[in-house]
């Protein structure tokens, strides 16, 4: 067992440098959220062929964070750091390289990777550091980091296509991800024991990435009418996942441990965390392509509707983790549902009437309510689990962080393409396509606040 290094670094020096890491990498996530009009008519490719750019990514994102649990245990925060820092490098380079759809897939899945270790690893480093007392308000200083991503990523992305071409974003970001594995490599310490060779359980990490795999396909297929082909993967999906919670009750090598779901602190902080995260992702790839479509704004204007919501987002995360520990989980997570809910409400029901500058303002009071509840279930459910399912929760809070998002952008892309009324124009067909979607979203609301109410009770009777 190799022991922990002394402490030589402000652990919060160290968090912050892998957080960077992951603000690159959900920098070049949202930036191409924007860019994908451009890179249907470059490619000559289809809306539901282009958002596997973004669905892809976070599927490879997901699957890497599943191995979040075994990695802690098996390798030291700066093996992880450095593995991370190439990955994006790589994938920087194959995509700015990109002579066809296919490269820039397989780039931007490499690049997945480094997401997929350093979100996990950011937050399994605060674990062992911080006190439970501060945990809302660390992680929302760590948030805040990789949070101002998303707020700069649309408007970013929407300027480099205006001005330049795409391809800049990945050659932009490339010579920061080598200032930063500078400076991780020489900064980064271990605070917590690695446990050397571990056995890696790869036929329960296969079978449920395959699962995974086969729904996030089996609904792009539904987009292109292929109900065929859906229904046979939704079943494939469904038996495969059968099977990989059949093998989990007597597994003896390293993944993560299903037992975490038996907290129901856990449980009750899940739903509404991935639900709010479908519900994020998804509308970041709806709006801006929404506006572009019905208004027919440019790229640019796209990535600026979101940018006072996402710098809200971002910059109101310390005051929200504050929240939560100064009076409790049901400020944040209350307020935050019902901001979050009403947002949606009117986008549902103004629709087009609302104009750019109602979006904006709809988006803007969007991003402050579900920012305030996002991460503080996440940090509340942590405040109360056992310590020893930690590091397996921490792994599938990031895993179904990422695979809701997949979900999210695949399914919201699929209802706001399915109006096809004859006698209407495109954009009139879009914009009824993007109510269903803002009212499925509505119908989340509602359930998450059914769900932080059954969290809040119980922990009012077990604390």
């Amino acid at each position: 067992m190799q022991a922990p290094a002394v402490k030589q670094e402000n652990p919060m020096f160290v968090v912050a440098i892998v957080a960077l890491m992951s603000f690159m990498g959900v920098l070049t996530e949202t930036s191409m959220n924007v860019t994908f009009p451009a890179l249907m008519r470059e490619f000559n490719e289809s809306l539901s062929t282009v958002q596997w750019v973004t669905s892809g990514y976070l599927l490879m994102a997901a699957l890497v964070m599943l191995t979040s649990a075994y990695m802690k245990r098996r390798f030291t925060n700066r093996q992880l750091f450095i593995i991370a820092v190439i990955l994006f490098s790589l994938g920087d380079i194959i995509c700015g390289s990109a002579f066809n759809f296919w490269m820039l897939l397989a780039g931007r899945v490499i690049q997945a990777g480094c997401v997929g270790i350093c979100t996990p690893l950011m937050v399994n480093i605060i674990l062992d550091v911080v006190p439970a007392i501060k945990l809302g308000t660390y992680i929302g200083l760590a948030n805040l980091i990789i949070l101002v991503a998303p707020a700069l990523g649309p408007t970013f992305g929407g300027a480099v296509v205006a001005f330049a071409s795409w391809r800049v974003i990945f050659w932009l970001t490339l010579p920061l991800a080598l200032i930063l594995l500078a400076m991780g490599t020489k900064r980064i310490r271990q605070y917590a024991p690695v446990e050397g060779k571990y056995a890696f359980d790869w036929l329960r990490f296969l079978i449920l990435g395959a699962a995974l795999i086969c729904l996030i396909i089996g609904l792009n297929d539904l987009g292109s009418h292929s109900y065929i082909i859906f229904a046979v993967l939704s079943a494939a999906s469904i038996i495969l996942t059968g099977i990989f919670v059949r093998l989990s009750s007597s597994a003896t090598k390293a993944l993560f441990s299903l037992s975490v779901f038996k907290e129901k602190a856990f449980l009750f902080s899940f739903l509404p965390y991935i639900m709010l995260q479908f519900s994020n992702v998804g509308i970041n790839f709806l709006l801006p392509n929404y506006v572009q479509e019905v208004f027919q704004a440019t790229s640019l204007i796209g990535g600026l509707i979101l940018l006072p919501g996402s710098m809200f987002n971002c910059f109101g995360q310390p005051i929200y983790g504050w929240m939560l520990d100064r009076f409790g989980g049901k400020m944040p997570l209350y307020i935050g549902d019902i901001l979050f809910t009403f947002s949606l409400i009117g986008l549902a029901f103004g629709g087009s009437q609302l104009g750019i500058w109602g979006i904006t303002l709809a988006y803007l009071v969007f991003a402050i309510g579900r920012s305030m509840a996002f991460g503080n279930s996440v940090a509340y459910g942590l405040k109360h689990i056992d310590k020893k399912f930690r590091n397996d929760a921490n792994a599938l809070y990031n895993t179904g962080q990422q695979v809701t998002g997949a979900i999210g952008t695949t399914v919201l892309a699929l209802i706001m393409d399915s109006v096809n009324r004859a006698g209407y124009t495109h954009a009139e067909n879009i914009s009824a396509g993007s109510t269903m979607a803002f009212i499925l979203l509505v119908i989340f609301g509602v359930i998450i606040f059914y769900l932080f109410h059954h969290l809040l009770n119980l922990n009012t009777k077990t604390n």
